[in-house]
C-alpha cells in the first residue's frame, strides 16, 4: 500500500524555516532577517502557488482505510473533496476576518488563503465508497478496505557475501 505524495521543494524549506522559528523562540533570539526568506511554491514552479498544507493522517483499522485532515475553523461547506484515478485530493480555503483596525501580532502562526492535500489511494478502494464526516476541526475520509489489499508483512532474508578462501568475493 503506497502513499505517495508530490514533493514540493518549497514545503521543505518552510519545514526548515518553522523549526528555525522555534529554536529562535526556544532560546529567545531576534532574527527578524530570516523572514524575507519565506519560500512559495511559485518560485520553483510548483502549482497552487501559496497553498498550505493541513496535517494528515492515514491508516487502515478494522478492515477500514481511514484519513484524517486537520481543518480547524474551516467551514465543511468550504472543502472540496475530489478523488481522480486513485488520487483523493482535499482542497479549500480559510479565509482571514480584516477589521478597520491593523492589529500588530506578536506572534503569528495561523495560515490563511488556500490550503491542498493529495494522496494515492491505496489499491481496491474505491471512489464511490468513500465517506467524509466533519466534527471538532477534523476531517476524516474513510471507505472499507478489501481484504485483497491489506498490508502483508514479507520477511526479506538477507544474504551474506561469498567466501573465496578466506576473501570477499569482488563485486563485478
Amino acid at each position: 500500500m503506497g502513499l505517495l505524495e508530490r514533493w514540493q521543494p518549497s514545503k521543505e524549506m518552510e519545514r526548515f524555516r518553522n523549526e528555525f522559528d522555534n529554536l529562535v523562540e526556544r532560546f529567545n533570539l531576534d532574527r527578524d532577517w530570516f523572514r524575507p526568506f519565506r519560500f512559495n511554491g511559485e518560485l520553483l514552479g510548483e502549482r497552487e502557488p501559496g497553498a498550505t498544507r493541513p496535517a494528515i493522517e492515514s491508516r487502515v483499522e478494522d478492515g477500514r482505510f481511514i484519513v484524517r485532515t486537520d481543518l480547524p475553523g474551516i467551514d465543511p461547506k468550504d472543502v472540496d473533496i475530489k478523488v481522480v484515478r486513485d488520487v483523493l485530493t482535499i482542497k479549500g480555503s480559510r479565509e482571514e476576518k480584516r477589521e478597520a483596525k491593523q492589529a500588530d501580532f506578536l506572534r503569528r502562526e495561523i495560515r490563511y488563503g488556500s490550503f491542498e492535500r493529495a494522496i494515492s489511494l491505496p489499491e481496491g478502494i474505491r471512489a464511490e465508497d468513500l465517506k467524509a464526516t466533519y466534527h471538532e476541526g477534523v476531517l476524516e475520509i474513510s471507505a472499507p478496505m478489501p481484504k485483497e489489499a491489506a498490508p502483508k508483512e514479507v520477511k526479506i532474508q538477507i544474504e551474506a557475501p561469498k567466501v573465496n578462501g578466506g576473501k570477499k568475493a569482488d563485486a563485478a
